[in-house]
């Protein structure tokens, strides 16, 4: 571990030393791995651990160190977002959703188990977040904080979030929708989890002014709708051998997406633009911006 990445507040910018933190925290919240362990706590294990990007628990962790929190107090919200975006995976790739039998390069969960089994993986991944947040007594948090950053995560997984912008792109399969209904979707299904990621980062410093609270929500949805329409790009460009999951999966099921609405090069320009309104979002910031700053170009540049 490199010394910047030892200090906080540091603005250093390393993915795979983050991955490898939380990665180390999960394991510790998930159910034992052991020859005992039932059906369900095996499927929870399958949808946590594995190859996954991390993009959210890097938001936690490079926002908290943009502001010298220490790294242990931000390894609960880290691991609570990476279950909660985990449940919405093995819910989503359900043949009742996007009917997909592959993530991160293997069998969904309901295809290595059952439906039943991954519905309630799904269900109890999204306890598990709670708890974490709850529970986690590293966290050094104020009561009222703790109940901000639980009530933040609920805000970004509900109706106004992940399962409202799910519930949209369900109901508008084979449509046609514009350029607003899409980006809406998009910043509800992705960007709301992608935001609150940024705030449970920021709502781990003691002494977050307000300022600087809005400074981060800003960067987060401008870093949430560009994560997407990458998203978007790769379903269209990407291979399976490196995106993990089949690509053409939109227009196989008929679904909308901004290569499909405004076209590749619009779609390509809009993530631009959006990477520099995140930057800019930031110059009145005054915590380290470099990491988060570094973080939106990565999230830009990726391959899958």
């Amino acid at each position: 571990m490199s010394p910047d990445a030892r200090n906080p507040g540091s603005g250093a910018f390393d993915p795979d030393l983050w991955r490898q933190r939380v990665n180390g925290v999960l394991e510790s919240w998930l159910p034992r791995d052991e020859p005992q362990a039932s059906r369900l706590q095996r499927a929870m294990r399958y949808a946590v651990l594995g190859s996954g990007k991390r993009v959210r628990p890097l938001l936690v962790y490079i926002t908290g160190d943009a502001l010298g929190v220490a790294h242990e107090q931000l390894d609960g919200p880290a691991a609570a977002v990476e279950c909660i975006h985990s449940y919405s995976l093995v819910h989503d790739d359900l043949p009742a959703m996007d009917d997909d039998d592959l993530r991160r390069g293997r069998p969904t969960c309901h295809i290595a188990f059952d439906e039943a089994t991954a519905i309630l993986a799904g269900d109890a991944l999204q306890m598990l977040a709670v708890q974490v947040l709850a529970d986690d007594a590293a966290m050094r948090v104020s009561p009222a904080r703790r109940l901000q950053m639980i009530s933040t995560l609920a805000a970004a997984s509900g109706i106004a979030g992940m399962a409202g912008g799910q519930a949209m792109d369900l109901d508008a399969a084979g449509k046609f929708p514009d350029e607003p209904f899409l980006q809406r979707m998009h910043e509800m299904k992705t960007g709301a989890l992608i935001r609150a990621s940024v705030l449970l980062g920021a709502l781990s410093a003691k002494n977050l002014s307000d300022a600087d609270k809005n400074c981060l929500a800003r960067y987060g949805a401008c870093v949430g709708l560009a994560f997407q329409i990458c998203d978007d790009i790769l379903d269209q460009e990407g291979e399976l051998e490196i995106i993990g999951k089949r690509p053409g999966q939109d227009q196989a099921h008929a679904k909308p997406n901004y290569p499909a609405v405004v076209g590749l090069q619009a779609a390509q320009q809009r993530a631009d633009q959006l990477h520099r309104e995140a930057i800019s979002a930031l110059d009145e910031f005054s915590g380290n911006p470099d990491g988060l700053t570094a973080l939106s170009g990565y999230l830009l540049a990726r391959d899958h």
